[in-house]
């Protein structure tokens, strides 16, 4: 070898990787600032006061007014014996109350319980006394209202904190609610938990001088975040200031060769979700980019507010931008404005990616994590770098390992599928009073995702499916989202989800469920005959049903979790 070809020749590395792909101008080895996300908001009122923070049904709000109004919402939770470590709980979907609050409670060193507001009362009991929740807050709509007065009445919780609806909406649009849509609202006054009750209006009704809360970002919790975690039982994983507000520095130093100083995020996916919690509103915030909210998911109403208001980011899931790409109002919508959309909270299909991509001109990343880490682990470099069908490559600051499934202290050699590890800053303090379980979930620094997976030569890393998701076909492990894959690529499908069911003579075997695009059809033989080239016989499904709609969470992905109730009781019923 010449000197000239030796200059040329650049080593590998093996030990991370992801460092022989990783984007020009990123540094990996970054030690980030803990911050409390008190800071982040002041940062922002200071340097973006005039600019429009959020936009919610015509009615925008400048970060001066955000900033005037999480401080007097912090007073008034102090006078109202909220402190530091008091756990409130927040029943609100995506609208500026949620900011407020979010920020108002952490800014007096609370700690924040996101709560769905689609749950039940007694998922909402268990949830509220597992954390200690002392105070609720959200909105005087009855369905919501109706819920928090439930929890009172049964002795769970404390108080209430009821915000106007009505009072976020534009002037106009607020005396019509008030008229026309009345029985959507609460009456408070004839409440028989009336003397819990604690009005909006009186949180308010302060002067916004906050007394000083000294709180510590690397020790002091901000939210607990509930997630089922790697075992399906519902469990908090504690999230610190720090945890939080370096996931978000993380997820600027990513994107930040790709967006400009002023940006606006298309908020749809719910706030109370860690995935929008920190892509929307903690990354939103910092940048000072305004917030249009969306309160609840409808496609319709989606692709008309992108259509007036220009969005130019967008975090989604893979079944909204799936919705999005087969929708018929699609093709009259001008999708020119987007920059960036990032795809969480579930495996992204190709088709649907490359799809995407097509109509709207902007790329779609995937992007992975999840509630324990802040969320984001990985993603894919931005514009022409990324690897289609993979996850990407860790984010600053971010260790990934690929650790045997039966011995997790045990690294895996490239290529070799195994559970797939996460160590970093963002990762959280441990399960809320659960050691036992954040003890199992840990091997070493390194916390167990429950996801399998391996990592290429480049450090790109592929998700096979989760742990829990995985098919014993006669002893074979079966991955469900490799027969997805395969599904998805039939021109007549739109959505698919595929889990493990009862076989007596092969232990478990495979399940399709097809949701068919609007105007295709497809027969069980069709599916089979396509899947034949690109599938082995064992990964073959034995059951394939066609459903007008499929099971979804409530941030959009596909969920197997009532496919397999439906599943399991109908055996016991045929036993």
């Amino acid at each position: 070898m010449t000197n000239s070809s030796r200059k040329k020749t650049k080593r590998r590395n093996t030990k991370h990787p992801w460092l022989n792909a990783y984007p020009p101008g990123l540094e990996w080895d970054t030690n980030y600032e803990p911050k409390t996300l008190g800071v982040v908001l002041n940062d922002s009122v200071a340097r973006f006061g005039d600019r429009v923070c959020t936009y919610f049904h015509g009615k925008t709000i400048t970060y001066k007014e955000i900033g005037t109004l999480v401080d007097r919402v912090a007073k008034g939770l102090q006078k109202f014996g909220v402190e530091k470590g008091t756990k409130v709980g927040l029943l609100l979907p995506n609208c500026p109350a949620y900011v407020i609050y979010y920020f108002g409670i952490l800014k007096v060193g609370g700690v924040i319980v996101n709560c769905n507001p689609l749950y039940t009362v007694e998922e909402l009991d268990e949830q509220v006394q597992d954390s200690e929740t002392e105070i609720l807050v959200t909105l005087d709509l009855a369905v919501l209202f109706a819920k928090a007065e439930a929890l009172l009445e049964r002795g769970v919780l404390d108080k209430a904190i009821i915000c106007p609806f009505a009072e976020m909406l534009p002037t106009h649009k607020s005396i019509l609610f008030r008229l026309l849509k009345s029985k959507h609202l609460a009456d408070l006054r004839k409440s028989e938990k009336r003397s819990r009750i604690i009005f909006g209006s009186d949180i308010l009704n302060n002067d916004g001088d906050v007394e000083s809360v000294k709180i510590n970002p690397n020790r002091d919790i901000a939210v607990l975040q509930y997630t089922g975690g790697t075992t399906g039982t519902p469990k908090a994983a504690m999230l610190t200031h720090a945890n939080l507000t370096i996931n978000i520095q993380q997820v600027d130093a990513w994107s930040d060769s790709l967006l400009g100083d002023r940006e606006r995020i298309l908020g749809i996916i719910p706030l109370f979700h860690i995935f929008a919690m920190t892509t929307v509103l903690n990354f939103g915030i910092s940048r000072g980019y305004e917030l249009i909210l969306m309160p609840k998911f409808d496609l319709d109403e989606a692709l008309t507010l992108i259509a007036k208001q220009k969005p130019t980011v967008f975090p989604g899931v893979p079944t909204i931008y799936n919705a999005i790409l087969h929708h018929p109002k699609t093709k009259s919508i001008d999708l020119s404005s987007l920059k960036f959309c990032i795809s969480g909270g579930a495996a992204l299909p190709i088709e649907v990616k490359r799809g995407f991509e097509a109509i709207s001109g902007c790329s779609l990343v995937e992007g992975y994590g999840l509630s324990e880490t802040s969320p984001v682990a990985t993603c894919n470099p931005p514009k022409d770098s990324a690897v289609e069908g993979s996850i990407g490559l860790p984010v600053p600051a971010t260790l990934i390992s690929i650790r045997s499934i039966e011995n997790p202290s045990t690294v895996l050699p490239l290529g070799e599928d195994g559970e797939i590890c996460i160590a970093g800053p963002q990762v959280m303090a441990g399960y809320w009073q659960k050691p036992e379980e954040t003890k199992d979930t840990f091997t070493g620094k390194f916390f167990r995702s429950g996801d399998v997976g391996h990592m290429d030569e480049n450090g790109f890393i592929f998700i096979v499916d989760r742990l829990k998701d995985m098919i014993n076909v006669s002893g074979f492990k079966i991955y469900p989202r490799r027969i997805e894959e395969a599904i998805y690529q039939h021109e007549a499908v739109e959505e698919v989800t595929v889990i493990g069911v009862k076989d007596e003579y092969r232990g478990e075997a495979a399940a399709a469920y097809i949701k068919l695009r609007e105007g295709h059809s497809a027969t069980r033989a069709d599916i089979l005959e396509f899947l034949k080239p690109k599938i082995s016989k064992i990964e073959m499904p034995r059951d394939i049903e066609f459903r007008d709609e499929l099971p979804k969470t409530m941030i959009g992905k596909l969920s197997k979790k009532e496919l397999r109730e439906e599943k399991s009781r109908s055996s016991s019923a045929g036993e």
